[in-house]
């Protein structure tokens, strides 16, 4: 979490990625072998745990509290060292020791409150994450620490001897102070450490109750369909869409009752969305969402909806396409009842694609294991940065689950960078969505001595019974979330993940490491070819989905609206999706994104946007140029939350791009050969 501090995770290997041998057959690296083979086996059942990502106070939940304990008694101290020095780097530095050393708990404890397979383990994370939350937002509102910044803030010549980073760091730290309140008179300022007090009970509520199941009495479903869903007595449990069932009925029973309201889940949502705009109000702003915004590259939520409405129009007519070809398809596959719904709209497109490009995944798994991915992976940025991963063995109670992998990340001149836990493999009660946890950020520890590694979680859920995965290329590409650090502007933060998918789907990098597990032969690029294209089918429509979830979020976190959130949400699904809404449902209660993008939904497109932009002027004609790849480190990988977002898009791309170059990004990439097109286009 510490500002200046986020070093990336380059995460490459440099080595010769194929070595040949007699009979075609293909020598693994380390990391290679690491992810196509079962995890080893620990031989010394006594050995001592050295607790969770190696803290020894988690050996045992109860290490939790001793952790908590710790760190608030290092509060304490930093706290008054703050306080107390002289205005300087001094200062700054006693913030940063204090950032880093609750979130080296906070950060820790909010992945295993969600992702440690003991209930135990959840538990007591779950109280340290409130505890700890609790404390920051009393800082937050600290007028003896927020003098101590000010003051030096304030002093011109103190400023003049800070570093670049140094003084955007302070300057964060100040905008944390402003946000909370800090400049309001004492009762105001109570009022608002209240407000952050009940916003975290309600965020975790909601957040708790989004992925919860509904039920519904077996008798009410036909018996035939029971065989689809899990079963809990006299009732029928689902807890998800069945998106990708093929029977209609089995979709719409899905969805009907999945999206079911909550009564009490519906007045948390209420209440948390009504407690945001009076904390927003509070603390001097129009919103929350123009709290939130604060700081991001859209700045503003006008520009966040100008570009959401600019988008939109320039889809209009494609949306329409997408939905008519959708439409036909289901009258072709069930003519008794072809009205297009929501739930058949990610079914369709999926069997759009696979029936106009083959996609079959069965025939591309064979060339892409995991391990494949992860070898294909270490070479690509060997090439573009001279750094590696290299396998480890987990030590005794290290890690969370026998699946779980350790590489080390390793640069061929600077040395180790840090480290990183893969997640990958389905289990119970493990998060739905694939997605990243930071453990720890990297920092200078002046105290020490020593550079502070950053560690950091890539989760993901893929099948277990899979010998290979043909989604992993991209999946295992979220690798690279990591890389900006907990302070980066949302709608920066997704850029470096998305753009690995445009070399994940370049043949020049495929053909390096897509290869038949069995014969070794590399895979057609033609089968390439028709993988990039499929995934521009239903394109627009999928967008305008997207679309629709970042205006229902901007709304919802916009004045007041005085109707139900399923007023709202009606109407936005009206306007921007186009597919009608069904009554009796509440889609906006699985919405879990609210909480931890609440206002920046819509950073996922504008980061797809940047990315393409990025990959189109600077990679597109060689994705293997070291000095493009090095440029890419140096002007949007190596800030973190240091330097503005849009500094660093700019320096990469060498000029300041417009909201309508944003919305020509995400239109042309649903052109048909776009990829060759921009390459015939530049020669």
């Amino acid at each position: 979490m510490s500002p200046w501090t986020w070093r990336l995770f380059h995460l490459v290997k440099h080595r010769s990625l194929w070595m040949r041998v007699r009979r075609n057959v293909t020598t693994w690296s380390s990391v290679g072998t690491a992810f196509n083979a079962k995890p080893a086996k620990r031989l010394d059942m006594f050995e001592k745990s050295v607790g969770l990502f190696g803290v020894p106070e988690l050996s045992c939940p109860s290490g939790f509290q001793a952790a908590t304990k710790a760190a608030l008694k290092n509060t304490e101290l930093l706290v008054h060292k703050a306080c107390s020095c002289p205005p300087g780097a001094e200062t700054v530095e006693s913030f940063d020791q204090l950032s880093d050393g609750l979130c080296k708990v906070a950060d820790l404890a909010d992945f295993v409150k969600v992702a440690h397979p003991d209930p135990a383990f959840r538990e007591a994370a779950e109280r340290t994450c409130i505890e700890i939350g609790t404390v920051v937002e009393k800082l937050n509102t600290n007028v003896e620490l927020c003098k101590s910044l000010k003051e030096l803030l304030d002093n011109p010549e103190i400023v003049a001897q800070l570093d670049p980073d140094t003084r955007r760091v302070a300057e964060l730290f100040m905008f944390d102070f402003e946000i909370s309140g800090i400049h309001l008179e004492d009762k105001l300022r109570k009022e608002a450490v209240e407000l952050h007090v009940k916003l975290l009970d309600l965020s975790n509520e909601f957040l708790v109750g989004s992925h919860m199941p509904n039920r519904i009495a077996r008798s009410v479903i036909p018996e035939h369909l029971h065989v689809h869903f899990a079963s809990e007595g006299s009732f029928i449990q689902v807890g998800g869409f069945h998106a990708d069932t093929p029977d209609d009925l089995v979709r719409e029973i899905a969805y009907r009752i999945f999206l079911y309201p909550n009564a009490d889940l519906m007045n948390c949502l209420e209440e948390l969305l009504k407690c945001r705009y009076k904390m927003a109000k509070l603390v001097g702003y129009e919103s929350y969402a123009h709290r939130a915004l604060k700081g991001t590259m859209a700045k503003t939520p006008e520009t966040v909806m100008n570009f959401l409405q600019m988008l939109t129009d320039k889809l209009t007519d494609r949306t329409a396409k997408d939905f008519r070809m959708m439409g036909d398809m289901k009258k072709k596959l069930n003519p008794r009842n072809s009205e297009l719904m929501p739930w058949d709209h990610p079914f369709l497109s999926g069997v759009l694609r696979a029936e106009r490009y083959n996609i079959e995944p069965s025939l591309y798994s064979p060339y892409l294991s995991l391990g494949a991915c992860m070898e294909g992976l270490n070479n690509l940025f060997s090439q573009l940065y001279g750094v590696s991963l290299v396998s480890q063995q987990p030590s005794a109670g290290e890690v969370w689950s026998e699946d779980v992998r350790k590489l080390a990340v390793v640069h061929e001149t600077e040395g180790l960078l840090g480290y990183i836990y893969c997640d990958f493999f389905q289990r119970s009660n493990k998060p739905h969505q694939d997605c990243h946890f930071t453990i720890r950020g990297g920092r200078w520890c002046s105290e020490t001595g020593q550079y502070q590694l950053p560690v950091g979680v890539l989760m993901l859920r893929l099948p277990r019974h899979s010998r290979s995965e043909v989604t992993a290329v991209f999946l295992v590409l979220y690798i690279y979330i990591c890389a900006p650090g907990t302070r980066c502007a949302t709608d920066f933060a997704e850029v470096p993940s998305i753009l690995m998918e445009y070399f994940a789907t370049d043949y020049r990098v495929i053909r390096q490491f897509a290869r038949h597990y069995e014969t070794g032969q590399p895979l057609p690029e033609s089968m390439v070819a028709r993988l990039c294209e499929s995934k521009k089918v239903c394109g627009a429509a999928d967008t305008q989905l997207q679309i629709f979830y970042a205006v229902l979020d901007q709304v919802y976190h916009s004045q007041p609206q005085n109707r139900s959130t399923t007023e709202v949400l009606k109407e936005m699904q009206q306007r921007f999706y186009g597919l009608p809404h069904t009554p009796n449902t509440a889609w906006q209660l699985r919405f879990s994104h609210l909480i931890g993008y609440g206002a920046k939904y819509y950073s996922y497109l504008l980061s797809r946007a940047v990315a393409s932009m990025v990959w189109r002027q600077c990679f597109v004609q060689d994705p293997l140029n070291r000095d493009m790849g090095e440029r890419y480190r140096r002007e949007m990988l190596a800030h973190g939350g240091a330097k503005e977002p849009m500094l660093m898009v700019e320096g990469m791309l060498q000029r300041r791009p417009t909201v309508e170059d944003f919305v020509d990004a995400l239109v042309s990439e649903l052109n048909p050969n776009f990829e060759t097109f921009i390459m015939d286009s530049e020669n």
